[in-house]
């Protein structure tokens, strides 16, 4: 016998509402990455990007401890990353431009340390880099710092143009950070009141 689904007069009134809501939010998401690519695109158009393998960050952990999973499914689809890349090819081939993807295999730009130039595995949990220079840099702006100071052929960092760049990358990381936590207090304040 073949059981038969019968939805409700409320989830039947409920559901076009979800639908445009979702879509509100889907607009709403690319909306927002246009304009942010439309910034990035005024400060220069030598966009270099590490290519991630979206799908590794999507899966399940094999380890799991207190009903933690450790996945990204639910905030990869909300920052919807692919899309902004996406957005970023489009208007680069406006200017007759590509997006230049780093080879991340060779560069591993999240474990090099250009001063040692040794690379030291760090758990997703690590997010600053200790003792760069005698400063504590964080990891994902030290990444981007390393990315954009990469080899023309996109597979090795190079370690001159770093030490070049140095001193300007730690003055606007300092500065970036303290923005973030006076932007963090603001909200925490808010939650508070």
């Amino acid at each position: 016998m073949k059981l038969e689904w019968h939805f409700s007069k409320c989830y039947l009134r409920l559901k076009p509402i979800r639908k445009d809501l979702h879509r509100k939010l889907a607009l709403k998401g690319k909306q927002s990455h246009e304009i942010l690519v439309n910034h990035v695109l005024s400060l220069g158009s030598d966009i270099r990007v590490e290519t991630m393998r979206v799908q590794g960050l999507q899966k399940r952990t094999k380890k799991t401890t207190r009903n933690k999973k450790k996945r990204y499914g639910k905030v990869i689809v909300n920052r919807a990353t692919a899309m902004l890349m996406e957005i970023i090819d489009r208007k680069l081939h406006y200017q007759g431009r590509k997006m230049k993807k780093i080879n991340t295999f060779k560069v591993k730009a999240s474990q090099f340390n250009h001063v040692t130039g040794e690379y030291n595995k760090k758990d997703l949990n690590e997010r600053w880099n200790e003792n760069i220079l005698g400063g504590r840099i964080q990891r994902d702006l030290y990444s981007a710092f390393l990315i954009g100071n990469t080899v023309d052929t996109l597979d090795a960092v190079d370690v001159d143009l770093c030490n070049r760049g140095w001193k300007s990358f730690v003055a606007l990381h300092h500065h970036e950070v303290a923005r973030l936590g006076q932007h963090r207090n603001k909200q925490m304040r808010w939650y508070v009141a």
